[in-house]
């Protein structure tokens, strides 16, 4: 039997989205979002079958509040936030459970291996992209360690309890928080204030 699936494959498409190719979009999509879905897809007959399983899907604080020059990536990371909720009611009647893992900034090589960037020379973007990616690294370097996220998704795939989110790390309980209580204008000026320093 199969007790738990963690759907964690995934990556970041960071840049302007002015200068995202179709191409960019659609492999963000597709890795994110539908390689999610056909996994989720493989394995619920399973799960049916035998009255009871578990799924994680690995989303994001960038599926609860947004960052200039995601774009992309919070539109998957958003669709993995709706997807997981629907699925967790639809679900519940079979004794599936579904749980969505959201980190804040993790000590990784995201911004390496894990991460297609549009850094164009000459872009009109291109001091703002800088300076927000000083920042955006900065917070990588003071991120959990992974073994944290670990943790939350063994103890998110042990729970027989109906929690569907888990935020991962103090800055992501934080911002998630906060973002609750501010409005759209207020998170926008501290976007600003913080990444581009106007």
């Amino acid at each position: 039997s199969i007790d738990v699936v963690v759907n964690n494959a995934g990556y970041g498409l960071i840049g302007p989205f002015e200068e995202y190719s179709s191409e960019q979009i659609e492999k963000q999509f597709k890795t994110n979002v539908m390689g999610l879905m056909d996994v989720c897809k493989e394995i619920i007959p399973l799960f049916r079958k035998q009255k009871y399983g578990t799924i994680v899907n690995i989303s994001s604080i960038a599926g609860k509040v947004t960052f200039p020059f995601y774009s992309a990536y919070h539109a998957s990371k958003w669709a993995i936030e709706g997807f997981s909720e629907s699925l967790q009611i639809e679900l519940k009647p079979f004794n599936i459970r579904v749980k969505i893992i959201e980190p804040g900034a993790i000590k990784t090589d995201f911004y390496g291996r894990s991460a297609d960037s549009t850094k164009i020379p000459g872009s009109a973007y291109e001091h703002l992209f800088s300076q927000a990616l000083l920042v955006m690294h900065k917070s990588v370097a003071h991120g959990v360690n992974p073994e944290i996220v670990a943790e939350v998704i063994y103890k998110a795939a042990q729970s027989k309890g109906s929690r569907l989110r888990y935020a991962v790390g103090m800055d992501a309980k934080i911002v998630i928080l906060f973002r609750r209580f501010i409005t759209d204008r207020m998170w926008h000026w501290l976007m600003r204030m913080v990444l581009f320093k106007k």
